[in-house]
């Protein structure tokens, strides 16, 4: 199983409507991408214009694809909240008690 993780810095009081804006719209594209298996979105309770989006994929190949066919357009619907760019890492998940999200199993 691997993991992007996109760090977010929304634009002041914006993080509520970017989260609205992710289950919304971008929710439904990661679902028909290949190898998708959870979206998990975190706002900050100490800094609410921080954000982490995690999302989880069967393979570091499917991660990638999406990454380089839609990723560049998730980036522009949302784009007009953010306050810079976001930044990626990347993870092997190594340990999971949900389901769906164990080491080295594929939804």
């Amino acid at each position: 199983m691997f993991t992007r993780v996109v760090h977010i810095h929304t634009k002041t009081g914006k993080a509520r409507e970017l989260s609205t804006t992710l289950n919304e719209k971008v929710v439904p594209i990661l679902k028909k991408q290949t190898g998708f298996v959870d979206e998990i979105t975190l706002v900050s309770n100490t800094d609410p214009d921080q954000m982490l989006a995690l999302s989880f994929w069967d393979s570091e190949q499917n991660a990638q694809r999406y990454q380089q066919e839609q990723f560049p357009k998730i980036n522009d619907i949302v784009k007009p909240f953010l306050q810079g760019d976001p930044r990626i890492e990347t993870f092997n998940v190594d340990v999971s008690t949900i389901q769906k999200i164990s080491r080295g199993k594929a939804a």
